[in-house]
């Protein structure tokens, strides 16, 4: 855990992280008095719970080449004062991109092996953004890497949050008519490339047998736009 010190000099160099929007919400302390009270406060609640202090206090409380959490001082909607945790990304990085991709009625399904949750899971192709490309580009890339596709429509679906409870990054969503396709790229766990009737693909949706989210959201999203 780095001082509250070094999670100051953070905040001043990342000024864009600690935004308090005009219409209220839950609000970000960076004076150091109220910093020190929502401490109090939450240290209290912890210890009633029987709870460490340490998870009150305030600064950088994890940091690799992968991940930065933040806990801020905070003062909620009602007034009171206490600290909320979050992942946030110091650097600047382009959404990444996720495609529901159609060829001739059948959905175009990967089989992935997932290290987070050491399961299988049905897929659509996503990835993570390319500053230098735009959403479009990358998705184009992302569809000729993992299954060889060239695509003849593309049609973007809107912007998701992965989670808005800890800020995470943005996924631009895309829904694509494959023109052509070829193997899968062994790699990362991808295994196997799957063309599936839109029908089954529904039923699956609906026995639970696809439970992965953004194959979920980008279907919703599509049905909605009357591309299904």
């Amino acid at each position: 855990m780095d001082t509250l010190a070094d999670y100051l000099v953070f905040a001043k160099a990342h000024q864009a992280l600690f935004v308090n929007p005009p219409q209220g919400g839950i609000t970000i302390l960076l004076n150091e008095d109220e910093i020190r009270e929502a401490e109090k406060q939450e240290t209290q609640r912890l210890e009633a719970q029987g709870l460490p202090a340490e998870w009150a206090r305030v600064g950088i409380a994890y940091r690799d080449q992968y991940i930065l959490l933040l806990r801020d001082a905070v003062r909620f909607p009602d007034g009171s004062l206490g600290t909320c945790i979050r992942s946030v990304d110091e650097h600047e990085h382009a959404p990444g991109v996720v495609v529901f991709p159609l060829h001739q009625g059948q959905v175009l399904l990967i089989r992935h092996f997932r290290h987070g949750t050491r399961a299988w899971h049905l897929e659509v192709p996503q990835g993570f953004g390319i500053p230098s490309l735009s959403s479009e580009e990358t998705i184009r890339l992302e569809l000729q890497q993992e299954i060889s596709a060239t695509v003849s429509r593309l049609i973007p679906l809107g912007q998701v949050y992965l989670d808005t409870r800890s800020g995470a990054s943005s996924v631009e969503l895309f829904f694509a008519e494959i023109a052509s396709y070829g193997d899968v790229e062994l790699q990362e766990g991808i295994v196997e490339l799957l063309p599936t009737p839109l029908s089954e693909v529904e039923r699956m949706i609906r026995e639970q047998e696809i439970d992965n989210i953004f194959l979920l959201v980008t279907y919703a999203r599509a049905k909605l736009h009357g591309l299904l």
